[in-house]
């Protein structure tokens, strides 16, 4: 038999105001099929929906929404689209939804500022209790990538800081393109691969350079190279 402070919490939770979540995906079906899950479960409503990076910003600025739940494989890059929603709506709480399993993509997603990186392989009736977490300030990362990421961080990363020096600070993306570009490919190449366009990988690899103290992008590679070998060597 229900208490009257049962009677009372059930009572709140029937009232309280609904989630308002944006969701981006560049999918119909899966966008649909989040949406669906999420105004099912009755705590949320999904105030828009957009199928590209652009989109994503513009319906986020738009609606102000509680929760932008953002796949990163859509046009013009989910993750730079949540890197402008966290920079322009700092209330607006971010989650990463990705079909990629990646360490360096949740490594950026990280410095980007997202509250939670999710895989879409794990079913969706786990998604409203997540994002319900999510909203009361709670970060949602699944156990499988917390234990990777943590193992990665006492490993590779320490071994890197002592050959490039621990002030360079490099993104997990400037990483990213220094590795590719060390393997041959060139900037447009880098750029497709990446979803991104030339001009930006060009940005990248000149903010590297910098940070890296070196007064070329062939000497910002060697150095690269070097400390991803130590990086391996310890891992």
């Amino acid at each position: 038999m229900a208490t009257g402070r049962d009677e009372r919490q059930g009572l709140d939770a029937r009232h309280a105001p609904l989630v308002r979540v944006l969701v981006a995906d560049p999918g119909d079906i899966a966008r649909d099929a989040v949406a669906r899950v999420l105004e099912c479960d009755g705590r949320f409503e999904v105030c828009a929906t957009a199928s590209d990076a652009a989109g994503t910003v513009a319906g986020a600025v738009a609606e102000a929404p509680d929760i932008c739940l953002i796949e990163t494989g859509m046009p013009g890059g989910g993750l730079a689209a949540a890197w402008e929603v966290t920079s322009r709506l700092p209330d607006t709480r971010v989650v990463i939804l990705t079909s990629r399993d990646s360490d360096e993509e949740l490594l950026e997603a990280l410095e980007v500022g997202v509250s939670g990186y999710l895989l879409k392989t794990a079913v969706l009736g786990w998604l409203p209790n997540t994002l319900m977490d999510v909203h009361r300030g709670t970060f949602a990362l699944p156990r499988q990538l917390t234990h990777r990421i943590v193992r990665r961080l006492r490993t590779s990363e320490p071994r890197r800081r002592s050959i490039v020096g621990p002030g360079s600070r490099l993104t997990s993306r400037e990483w990213e393109v220094l590795d590719l570009i060390a393997g041959g490919m060139s900037t447009r190449a880098v750029a497709e691969q990446l979803t991104l366009s030339p001009t930006a990988v060009r940005v990248h690899i000149a903010s590297a350079v910098r940070k890296l103290g070196v007064e070329s992008r062939s000497e910002a590679i060697e150095l690269f190279t070097r400390s991803a070998a130590v990086g391996r060597a310890g891992a």
